[in-house]
């Protein structure tokens, strides 16, 4: 029976690394991955236990912000299991017959990894539900007064499901998840551990010093984190250095506008707007997107978490409010919004 669910999603062996670009840096086995302690201690267990039972592992739902290691910790789940992995995106399985195509081509005891999930149709939803508790799906055979439903047995998988917005995923569909874990931004100790690691990776050397000013430049992300190395040992390489230092780190990140809070330049645009096109708020999230050409979504989910967290914007129940430490970090007098002096970028 074919389902035609073959060109919608990527394909992966245990080795597989979802951003190609990326996957020299990313860790391959969970003593590698740089994370909070109990993450890593609790999925050593919960892994360790289904290996031993010869069981497929629980359902893994995965929540934070973009480029926290989401789809690496998937790879390094199947890694551990010793299993195969398949990934796709909630966007990409458009027909049931896409997620059936899926199902029925696992192996047993491999894992099914979606990225996105908070945006996966009703139809697809209602389909893992039975997926997910009782390893068959339903499908329709024919048309009209003759359809008829078959229920089909599939091999037992693990569902790794990830999202940036937790809050959209169906209850039902999340009550189905028996492993539940939430990334938070990465503090600058592992950060630290991340860029000296890759360092390596990349055959570059690098001054501890500059290690910490780059981990506190990286929004508490390791994909900033290794993109602002990746361009660092360019600028060292360019100059003629065969070691990065604090000083090339603080010139590079002039360079590329970036403070030495890890604010770029649309970061310091939505500041902007916020304070002197709205008066410092409340203003609605849609409306200040719209101010920087923006989606509401990126705002969300890629700015504001590390604007929040660094004390510079406040969601409140009418909008998002611009601080005291806004106005200072622009340079600009809470009583005056048309005193910004743009020439300064926080150093």
């Amino acid at each position: 029976m074919d389902f035609g669910g073959g060109s919608k999603f990527l394909s992966s062996d245990k080795n597989f690394l979802y951003d190609r670009n990326e996957s020299e840096l990313r860790p391959k086995s969970l003593k590698d991955f740089v994370r909070q302690s109990h993450i890593k201690e609790n999925l050593n267990i919960f892994i360790k236990a289904s290996r031993d039972r010869n069981e497929a592992l629980d359902h893994v739902f995965l929540s934070g912000p973009p480029g926290l290691g989401k789809t690496t910790l998937a790879s390094i789940i199947a890694f551990e299991m010793n299993t195969t992995i398949k990934m796709t995106s909630a966007p990409a399985l458009d027909k049931p017959k896409d997620i059936v195509g899926i199902l029925t081509t696992l192996d047993d005891k491999s894992i099914l990894f979606i990225d996105e999930i908070h945006r996966l149709k009703p139809v697809i939803e209602e389909m893992l539900y039975i997926a997910m508790e009782d390893y068959k799906i339903d499908w329709i055979i024919g048309q009209g007064p003759a359809a008829r439903t078959v229920r089909m047995p599939i091999p037992k998988f693990t569902l790794i499901g990830a999202t940036t917005k937790p809050g959209k995923v169906a209850s039902p569909l999340y009550a189905r998840f028996g492993i539940v874990f939430r990334f938070d931004l990465y503090n600058e100790d592992e950060l630290v551990k991340i860029i000296q690691r890759n360092s390596i990776i990349l055959n570059v050397k690098l001054e501890d010093k500059a290690a910490w000013l780059l981990a506190r430049s990286s929004r508490g992300t390791p994909r900033v984190a290794n993109r602002l190395l990746r361009r660092m040992r360019d600028f060292a390489q360019v100059g003629g250095y065969g070691l990065i230092t604090e000083s090339i780190v603080s010139s590079g990140l002039e360079m590329l506008k970036i403070d030495h809070k890890g604010l770029d330049e649309q970061d310091r645009n939505i500041l902007r707007s916020l304070i002197l096109k709205f008066k410092g708020g409340p203003v609605g999230v849609e409306t200040l997107a719209i101010s920087v050409g923006e989606t509401a979504d990126s705002l969300e989910d890629f700015y504001e978490p590390y604007l929040i967290l660094k004390g510079l914007i406040e969601r409140t129940s009418r909008g998002r409010k611009a601080t005291d430490f806004a106005y200072f970090h622009l340079n600009l007098n809470k009583n005056n919004h048309d005193d910004l002096n743009t020439g300064e970028y926080g150093y």
